[in-house]
């Protein structure tokens, strides 16, 4: 904690070194006020006049740790006698806890160099966009395969209630990867617990970072050509389609998928995830040759199974990647693909408040 606050010193030197109207007369680590929880005060002239700086510094700078530091440091600087300006330090503060801290009325500073500090007359307000590896491994690791079963389980049925043996039987997942998942999405404010368990908060929010950070499935990308189309495609797709994990598992993906979810006008190729199986079954039902022709047909054959496992069936005999996995899968799918997401988003994703 130690060299934690002495970084947050330094950064606030930097900081007000480049402000010409602004004297910093002292810092203080550890004032010596029993029971107060404030790590530095900062006294400085601002224009020619006194001021003082109280700041609470956390090594965690996720939304649910601010929120808690914000209420003590308001509440702090709300006692009589306390004529001083909150601020809220860390190692990384995120665009959700940085505007946490306006909504509190409290200033931030953090070592990326993001701050908003408003006094006096003074307003410093700067915002980096680089986000530290760290906390990009972190996010990475929350959507990755096994994470990934956890929050598509959860946003299936965002007002239901998990216990942890519920959740991990429903994403076919450990105990561990529940767990793990559960204190990132709570650190965030995803989401919440309740008497009755985990429950999700704010899953617009956390579809919107999962957008931002999705890559597609790992796997083979195949290519073929069909000379089947219309309805002759569609029903010869349904055989293929009724396969299961002892014949071949094969499902619409991508714009094929969204064709049935939530229709955005047709594009010339069909995509579909499938097993070795099921890629053999699609290939006897649709009469798939070599893509010399031209390519029409688009299989990938996913190292994970998690988009064969997360389905739906919108009309008898068609199974579909489930509106979430489609919508992430047509984000990287180009212009028209985020056109395609958005559309699908606006239909079949609309979270109750």
């Amino acid at each position: 904690m130690k060299d934690l606050e002495n970084q947050a010193t330094e950064t606030l030197k930097a900081l007000f070194e480049q402000m010409p109207s602004i004297e910093l007369k002292d810092i203080e680590l550890e004032p010596p006020e029993p029971g107060h929880g404030i790590n530095i005060l900062v006294r400085l002239n601002a224009f020619n006049r006194p001021h003082a700086l109280v700041c609470e510094v956390k090594a965690n700078g996720q939304p649910r740790h601010v929120r808690t530091a914000l209420l003590h440091l308001r509440d702090y600087v709300a006692h009589p006698g306390r004529n001083a300006t909150p601020i809220f330090i860390a190692p990384y503060l995120s665009a959700e806890s940085q505007a946490l801290c306006q909504e509190y009325e409290v200033g931030f500073l953090d070592f990326q160099g993001n701050a908003r500090i408003v006094f006096d007359g003074v307003l410093i307000e700067r915002r980096v966009a680089s986000t530290p590896p760290a906390e990009r491994r972190e996010l990475k690791s929350l959507f990755k395969p096994k994470a990934a079963q956890v929050l598509l389980a959860m946003l299936r049925e965002p007002e239901r209630a998990w216990r942890v043996a519920e959740l991990a039987k429903a994403a076919d997942v450990s105990f561990g990867h529940v767990s793990n998942v559960r204190v990132a999405l709570l650190n965030r404010e995803w989401a919440q617990v309740t008497p009755d368990g985990l429950t999700m908060a704010e899953p617009d929010a956390l579809l919107d970072v999962w957008r931002n950070e999705y890559e597609a499935p790992a796997g083979k990308r195949l290519c073929f050509y069909t000379s089947l189309h219309g309805s002759v495609f569609e029903n010869a797709a349904r055989e293929a389609l009724r396969g299961g994990p002892s014949k071949g598992q094969t499902v619409f993906a991508s714009f094929s998928a969204a064709h049935w979810l939530a229709p955005y006008g047709r594009i010339g190729t069909n995509f579909f995830y499938a097993d070795e199986a099921g890629l053999a079954q699609l290939q006897d039902a649709i009469k798939l040759s070599s893509a010399s022709k031209g390519e029409n047909v688009v299989v990938i054959l996913p190292k994970d199974r998690g988009p064969l496992n997360d389905t739906v069936e919108p009309a008898p005999g068609i199974v579909c990647t489930s509106p979430v996995r489609t919508y992430l899968d047509l984000t990287v799918g180009g212009e028209r693909g985020r056109e395609a997401a958005e559309h699908l988003r606006r239909e079949r994703l609309i979270w109750p408040k």
